[in-house]
């Protein structure tokens, strides 16, 4: 018999809940990075066509804001990748718990390797979206500097 008691099966989807929970916290967080991501293209896209009929001091302004949302960019990009990355493994590992049911490997070390990795890529992910937050709190400052007639730094 290639299938085990329901027992069995029924314990294996208990287990395979619980990252599918992990996939759910990924998905809602790759939702805020793409969104924050749009955002950031909107605004370089408007910047960018802007900046011919802006004076000399305000070009340089905003080469410099373009610069920054470049950056931005980057670092969203990289924080989607690993994320996107980080459930594509969380995925795998579901698809070995239920594998293990029906074929008597011992894929343990596989699971946990794999665990292990995706809990790297969202970590890795997560510092990647608060430098991309510093970097947009520190373009507020200086924008905000710039409508106070301060120097900017």
């Amino acid at each position: 018999m290639v299938f085990g008691p329901v027992d069995t099966i029924a314990a294996s989807i208990q287990l395979a809940v619980t990252p599918i929970f992990l996939l759910t916290g990924i998905g809602s967080f790759l939702n805020v990075l793409v969104h924050r991501l749009s955002r950031v293209v909107d605004r370089a896209r408007k910047l960018e066509s802007e900046i011919p009929g802006y004076p000399s001091p305000r070009r340089a302004t905003a080469i410099a804001e373009l610069v920054a949302l470049d950056r931005r960019m980057a670092l969203s990009n990289w924080a989607i990748a690993l994320c996107t990355s980080s459930a594509l493994l969380v995925c795998i590992v579901v698809a070995i718990l239920f594998i293990g049911e029906l074929v008597p490997m011992r894929w343990t070390g596989s699971v946990a390797i794999l665990f292990i990795a995706a809990m790297a890529l969202v970590i890795i992910g997560l510092l990647m979206f608060l430098l991309e937050v510093r970097i947009s709190l520190r373009s507020v400052r200086i924008r905000a500097a710039v409508l106070t007639g301060e120097a900017v730094d």
